[in-house]
């Protein structure tokens, strides 16, 4: 009988020991360690928090059609910086009118000179060599439409390149054959590595393979890089072998990372969610598995996240310490002459 018990408690045992109390909504608990305390993420819905991602960050659900690819979808990503949606604009109200309206009228004229000019309706040809009046025509209207173009595009291509403001946070995107390295130079510089998820069918085994939570095939990573709403990002791109290219068609941003050299860009994400990208820079045999995970959290959610990797918080009071009065003059020189000697040349210093 005494056998037959301890095989029930120790059958038991180690189901309730796996068993972690339910944390309340929207928060989440490390697993109980003496070395730090239980860190606790911002509300979010209870449907998310099982998905909450492996590397510690932010519960954040991919949308379709939002930040990632679409099946059969015509058009440019649905775009959430201030940028980007200038630059889809550009696109959808300027170059595709004026090119839709040149490629129809090259057309109907095409279809007018061989009609027209054909040899059953023209069988003595002109001589013409010279027309003024058509001349002037196909020279001013070139011109004239690449300054309606123009204008915007050195508009936009300003403001793709403004320097970022003094509160920006900076992310550091670094390549490497064949993954993604970030550090952030603004929150302590700790490093992040991202690499791309594999299918279960091809992980191995105890490794962790991508689930719908993680986002699409070939572009979910087993570490997001978190970054906050509303606030503006200094990006700086490097490269520690070949070049590559930082791409992000939400936020309208494709950024070589050449070793040697720093490029730099700017923007703003607008709206919370989960952002997929891509290396765009042929780097090699492994170049379509380099993918890049963007998780856009409010500032709160980020800056606690940030704790949470060992790094700091931009602009933060730093931490209050404790001064101990000053001894009076004759106490010092007493205490002076018996310190030990490495205490004196530390005081020294």
């Amino acid at each position: 009988m005494v056998l037959v018990a301890g095989l029930m408690l120790g059958a038991i045992g180690p189901a309730n020991a796996q068993a972690t109390p339910a944390a309340p909504q929207g928060v989440t608990v490390s697993s109980p360690s003496t070395a730090a305390p239980a860190v606790a993420t911002p509300a979010m819905p209870a449907a998310v928090d099982p998905l909450l991602a492996l590397d510690g960050g932010p519960a954040v659900l991919p949308v379709d059609h939002i930040g990632q690819p679409t099946d059969k979808y015509i058009g440019v990503q649905t775009q959430v910086t201030p940028t980007g949606r200038r630059a889809a604009w550009m696109h959808n109200d300027i170059l595709v009118p004026v090119i839709t309206v040149i490629t129809i009228f090259v057309l109907l004229l095409l279809m007018w000179v061989v009609y027209r000019y054909r040899r059953a309706a023209n069988p003595v040809a002109s001589k013409t060599s010279h027309n003024t009046l058509i001349e002037v025509i196909w020279t001013l209207a070139p011109v004239i439409i690449l300054v309606v173009i123009a204008v915007p595009s050195i508009g936009l291509l300003q403001a793709q390149y403004k320097p970022a403001p003094s509160n920006a946070i900076t992310l550091k995107a670094i390549g490497n054959q064949w993954y993604w390295s970030y550090q952030y130079p603004d929150n302590g510089g700790f490093e992040i590595t991202s690499n791309m998820l594999k299918e279960a069918a091809l992980a191995a085994p105890g490794e962790r393979a991508r689930t719908d939570a993680d986002g699409p095939p070939l572009l979910a990573t087993d570490n997001r890089i978190v970054l906050p709403v509303g606030v503006p990002i200094r990006l700086l791109t490097t490269s520690a072998d070949v070049i590559h290219a930082w791409a992000m068609p939400a936020f309208w941003i494709k950024l070589d990372a050449i070793p040697g050299k720093i490029n730099e860009t700017s923007f703003t994400i607008e709206k919370p969610g989960v952002y997929f990208g891509q290396c765009s820079e042929l780097c090699g045999a492994r170049h379509g598995f380099m993918p890049i995970t963007v998780a856009a959290v409010d500032k709160a959610t980020f800056d606690k996240w940030v704790v949470a990797k060992g790094g700091t918080v931009k602009g933060a009071a730093p931490a209050a310490t404790t001064v101990a009065p000053a001894a009076p003059a004759a106490d010092a020189a007493t205490a002076n002459a018996t310190a030990p000697a490495n205490a004196s040349a530390a005081s020294d210093k």
